[in-house]
C-alpha cells in the first residue's frame, strides 16, 4: 500500500502540532497537518496565553493602588481596553506565525482545510483533496459548551472574551470552574461590575475543599459579587443587555452574560464512529495508555481525549506518541501529579492528592497556615495566603500540596518536582528557607493542624 503520509496530524493545538514536530523533525517520518481554525488551538489563539495576558493586564489597578502606599506617585486613568487589545492581537498573530514556522523548519506539511477521515488511512480535507497516511493522529482539542437556554439569548463563552470591541460595564459569568472564576477575577480586576452564579456549594469543585473556600473568600473580598448554590432559570435580550432571572428569584439586566460551564471535545462529523473508533459518554475518543484508539491507525491525543485536559499534558500526550509510533523509544505519557494553576486573584496551585482525596485512602497528617503576606499587609489590604501539606503518616511521603498566593503558578512548579521525587516531610523540614519569602511557610510547618 502506498501512503503519502507516514502520519497525518488533524488539529494544530499544542498536542498535535508537538506530535508532527517531533516525528518528522527528529524521527525523520513524513507527515502533514491539517488545521481548520488558527495554528495554535485552543491554549494559544482563545485560551492560555491570551488569558494569562490579561491577568496580568487585570492585577495592574491593585498593584498602582499599592504603589501610592510605598510613596510611588501614580496617576491613574483606568484601562483603556482600546490599547490593550490591538496588542493582544498583534501577539497572538506572533506566536500562530511561531508555530507555523516551527512545523515548517520540521519539514511537516500544513493544510489550512478541515480534514475528516474516510477509512483508517485516508483524510479528505475540505479543499477536497485526499491523502493516505500509514497512521492518523487527531489532535482537534474541545470547545466551549452552550447550553440552548444561553444559546438563544446571544451568550458569549470564553473565545468571545478575547473578540469584545469594547468592556462591558457589567456581567454575569455562569460557572464555577476555573475557566468562569479566571475571568471574573480578570473582568473584576479591568473595572467591570461582575456577577457569578455556580449552581453547585463551593466554586473550583475537584480542588481541596479548604482552598478553594480560601479562593471563594479571597474573590468575594475582591469585588466579585459570588453566588453559589445558584443558577440561571430563565434569560432573554433585551434593551441594553441581557435580563436573567436567578433560581433564587434575583432578577437582573447585564450588559453581557457569560457562560463557562464546561467544554466538549472536537470530535462531531469526523467519521469516527462509521470507522469503529469508539467515544464515550462526552464524545471523547477512547483511547489505551498509548493514545491509541480501537482502530490501530488511528491515535487521539489531547483535550479530545478528556483525559487531562491542560496544555502540557498534551504536549507529552503527542511527543510520546510521536517517539513510541516513529522513534522506536515506547514512552507512556503520565497522568498522576500532575500540577495545575488557576489563575485567580490570588492564584490557586495544585499538585497531588487533595486532603478529601488521601483521608479515604490511608492515615494523614495535615499541615495548614494561612497569613497576609508582607507585601500586601504594608500596603493595607487584607489579602491573605494559604499554604497546605497532605503527608502519608506511615509513608511520611508529601502527598499534595496546595497554596492560594499571588505568584502560586510559580510556586507550585517547584513543589512538583519535590513530591514528584518522593520527598518526605522530613525533607521539607530539612530544607533551609529563604526569607522573606511567602514560600518560606512551605518549609516551616512543624506541627499538623490534624490529622485524619
Amino acid at each position: 500500500m502506498v501512503f503519502d503520509y507516514d502520519l497525518f496530524v488533524i488539529g494544530g493545538g499544542s498536542g498535535g502540532v508537538r506530535a508532527a514536530r517531533i516525528a518528522a523533525g527528529e524521527h525523520g517520518a513524513r507527515v502533514g497537518l491539517a488545521e481548520e481554525d488558527r495554528m495554535g488551538g485552543t491554549c494559544v489563539i482563545r485560551g492560555c496565553v491570551p488569558k494569562k495576558l490579561m491577568v496580568f493586564a487585570s492585577g495592574y489597578r491593585a498593584q498602582m493602588d499599592d504603589a501610592r502606599v510605598y510613596g510611588w506617585d501614580v496617576a491613574e486613568k483606568g484601562f483603556d481596553w482600546s490599547t490593550f487589545r490591538p496588542r493582544l492581537d498583534a501577539e497572538l498573530d506572533r506566536l500562530e506565525a511561531a508555530y507555523r514556522r516551527g512545523l515548517e523548519n520540521a519539514g511537516v506539511t500544513v493544510h489550512d482545510a478541515r480534514a475528516v477521515l474516510e477509512d483508517a488511512h485516508t483524510v479528505r480535507l475540505s479543499t477536497g483533496e485526499t491523502f493516505r497516511a500509514r497512521h492518523i493522529l487527531i489532535a482537534t482539542g474541545g470547545r466551549p459548551f452552550l447550553p440552548p437556554i444561553a444559546e438563544e439569548a446571544g451568550a458569549m463563552t470564553s473565545n468571545d472574551v478575547f473578540k469584545l470591541d469594547a468592556l462591558p460595564k457589567s456581567i454575569l459569568v455562569v460557572g464555577g470552574g476555573f475557566i468562569a472564576c479566571e475571568f471574573a477575577c480578570i473582568l473584576n480586576g479591568l473595572g467591570v461590575e461582575v456577577t457569578q452564579y455556580y449552581r453547585g456549594a463551593q466554586i473550583l469543585r475537584g480542588f481541596d475543599d479548604e482552598a478553594r473556600g480560601h479562593v471563594a473568600e479571597l474573590i468575594r473580598e475582591g469585588g466579585v459579587n459570588l453566588h453559589v448554590g445558584t443558577d440561571v432559570l430563565e434569560m432573554k435580550p433585551v434593551d441594553g443587555g441581557t435580563w436573567v432571572k436567578s433560581t433564587d428569584g434575583r432578577e437582573k439586566v447585564y450588559e453581557k452574560v457569560l457562560f463557562a460551564t464546561g467544554r466538549v471535545p472536537n470530535t462531531e462529523g469526523l467519521g469516527l464512529e462509521e470507522l469503529g473508533v469508539e467515544l464515550g459518554r462526552r464524545g471523547e475518543i477512547v483511547v489505551d495508555e498509548w493514545s491509541q484508539t480501537a482502530v490501530p491507525s488511528v491515535y487521539a491525543v489531547g483535550d479530545v481525549t478528556d483525559r487531562v485536559n491542560l496544555t502540557p499534558v498534551a504536549i507529552r500526550e503527542g511527543h510520546a506518541f510521536a517517539d513510541t509510533v516513529f522513534g522506536s523509544k515506547p514512552t507512556k505519557a503520565e497522568h498522576d501529579l500532575v500540577a495545575s494553576a488557576v489563575f485567580t486573584q490570588p492564584e490557586l496551585g495544585s499538585v497531588g492528592m487533595t486532603e478529601e482525596e488521601a483521608r479515604d485512602e490511608r492515615p494523614i497528617e495535615v499541615y495548614s497556615t494561612s497569613f497576609r503576606p508582607m507585601q500586601t499587609l504594608f500596603a493595607g489590604r487584607p489579602d491573605r495566603v494559604m499554604m497546605k501539606l497532605i503527608v502519608c503518616a506511615e509513608t511520611r511521603k508529601v502527598l499534595g500540596c496546595h497554596i492560594v498566593a499571588p505568584q502560586a503558578g510559580e510556586m507550585i512548579q517547584l513543589a512538583a518536582v519535590a513530591i514528584r521525587m518522593g520527598a518526605t516531610k522530613e525533607d521539607f523540614d530539612r530544607t533551609v528557607a529563604v526569607h522573606p519569602t511567602m514560600a518560606e511557610e512551605l518549609v516551616t510547618m512543624r506541627k499538623p493542624v490534624r490529622t485524619a
